[in-house]
């Protein structure tokens, strides 16, 4: 006997982001996703910047202008930061991959020192940048 389908369609298919809290695993494995699409698209505004070097004065001046500005600025910074993220989480994952760290109090650790270093090189690379380079 099946259930009617009023029944039906007030419950869900499956677990979902309204049973479960968000963890700190989960947390960062939607992260790494993200930040490897973040990187894909930025890869768009690095094939420009090479384009744009390769054809002359003209087209380099018209990127370094989009990079200078508020959203080139922008962009640059999401992509450093995903680019930070996305590489030291990589890291944990090839630990993991190790057999080591698997349990989930260093699951916790390592997510939380993920996040610090991410930080830390992101702004790391900013204060040089906006320090030495004149970014």
């Amino acid at each position: 006997m099946s259930a009617s389908p009023e029944l039906k369609s007030k419950r869900p298919l499956s677990p979902h982001l309204q049973v479960y809290k968000p963890q700190m695993t989960s947390l960062t494995s939607v992260l790494h996703r993200v930040t490897g699409v973040a990187l894909a698209y930025g890869l768009f505004v690095f094939t420009w910047w090479l384009v744009a070097a390769a054809i002359g004065p003209e087209a380099y001046g018209m990127f370094t202008d989009f990079a200078g500005s508020g959203i080139g600025k922008l962009l640059m910074f999401g992509w450093s930061l995903a680019f930070y993220y996305h590489f030291a989480n990589g890291i944990r994952h090839l630990i993991w991959d190790y057999g080591k760290m698997l349990t989930i109090k260093d699951a916790y650790a390592s997510g939380f020192f993920i996040l610090l270093v991410t930080a830390f090189m992101t702004g790391v690379t900013w204060y040089c940048l906006l320090t030495f380079a004149g970014v």
